[in-house]
């Protein structure tokens, strides 16, 4: 007996290839693909940095000042309530790092103040709650 042997899938024919970026279209203007901004260009000199964590809530002082750069205009706009340093690192696609860096020199300039997380209360001794529940059995 003979063992079975597979058979070759039948290729389809390949979608023709994509214009590359670099390649100007046919019609319509030529434009430039947008180059994402380096790191070092939106934090600037990388110095002391402020003691944050990743649920240290960051909140907004002041309104934009006219001297702000896009990034510090985008974190006091979505600061108007409290957020944490890594929803603000998430909603500007941000590393960590360079979040820290531009939130130190927020926090210097007086544009936003950072603030512990809220921690919830820790649950109460069982023996008092005890006594509430045997207090109001006997009422």
């Amino acid at each position: 007996m003979t063992p079975p042997q597979r058979q070759r899938r039948r290729t389809e024919p390949s979608p023709p290839p994509l214009p590359s970026p670099r390649q100007p279209a046919a019609a319509g203007p030529e434009e430039e693909p947008k180059k994402p901004e380096r790191l070092y260009t939106i934090t600037g000199t990388d110095g002391d940095r402020a003691q944050l964590d990743l649920v240290t809530l960051i909140v907004a002082r002041a309104d934009p000042p006219s001297s702000a750069t896009p990034e510090e205009t985008a974190v006091l706009r979505l600061c108007a309530g409290p957020l944490s340093v890594a929803e603000l690192s998430a909603y500007l696609r941000l590393p960590f790092s360079a979040m820290t860096v531009l939130l130190t020199d927020m926090l210097a300039a007086g544009t936003v103040h950072a603030r512990a997380p809220i921690v919830r209360q820790t649950l109460p001794d069982r023996s008092l709650l005890e006594a509430v529940m045997h207090g109001l059995e006997r009422l």
